[in-house]
């Protein structure tokens, strides 16, 4: 099983990401570090466990809230460069040619989130120039999926790795959608799933090992100190 930690980037500083309100997310307090900043933040991540990809979500961009597309690409940028064993995997929002060209400049996955999408003839011009660099999210929120409904029921235009994205369950602590999860497992077949949203211990992601996830995406279980080192050498074999 693949863990991978994942980093929230608002204005170039690591926040706490919870339940998808990004409106409402503040500074990261993490038990591993006392400090906010990105690069310290992966540092102390990577000192729990060599971990081999990070997913990084840039708000600015995601959230699209100022009149030009604004982003935190200087920061990935530094984070890429300080640590170049690190695949990652960025979710910015991209949902057109002019924001992917952006990306396309880093050694990179990016992430095509179906939330950005309001049809699918737009998912699948940015998939066509990808091949095969990219991951899919399926996004759902409190009130369900996010997406054209054609890309959530038709596996075909999928890539290779899957997100099940659960913002609902995102920060907050309280354990991860099961049956949403067993609902996309079952059209999955041969593709690479991971879950992300409401990890809180190991138990968890033995549940998720157990049904048959690929892999997980965590951050607060990280951060609050629910994981350990050998919790992961052991979830990772």
């Amino acid at each position: 099983m693949q863990i991978i930690p994942v980093i929230d980037l608002l204005d170039g500083a690591i926040v706490h990401a919870k339940k998808g309100e990004r409106q409402r997310y503040q500074p990261i307090k993490s038990l591993l570090t006392s400090s906010y900043k990105p690069l310290d933040i992966v540092s102390a991540l990577l000192d729990i466990y060599s971990f081999q990809q990070l997913y990084i979500a840039d708000l600015n961009a995601i959230q699209k809230i100022e009149e030009v597309y604004t982003t935190n690409f200087s920061v990935i940028e530094a984070i890429a460069k300080r640590f170049p064993h690190l695949k990652l995997w960025i979710d910015a929002g991209v949902s057109n040619n002019t924001e992917l060209i952006i990306w396309q400049k880093l050694d990179a996955n990016i992430v095509l989130g179906t939330e950005n999408f309001a049809r699918l003839s737009n998912f699948l011009s940015l998939k066509n120039q990808l091949n095969s660099q990219f991951v899919l999210s399926l996004d759902f929120m409190s009130h369900g999926y996010q997406g054209p409904t054609e890309l959530l029921a038709n596996t075909k235009h999928w890539s290779q790795d899957v997100i099940v994205m659960s913002l609902a369950n995102v920060g907050a602590n309280q354990g991860v959608d099961v049956d949403l999860i067993k609902k996309v497992m079952v059209i999955a077949a041969g593709k690479n799933v991971y879950a992300a949203g409401g990890i809180r211990h190991a138990e968890d992601l033995k549940l998720l090992k157990d049904i048959g996830m690929h892999g997980a995406l965590v951050a607060t279980a990280l951060h609050q100190k629910q994981l350990t080192y050998q919790h992961l050498k052991n979830l990772c074999q």
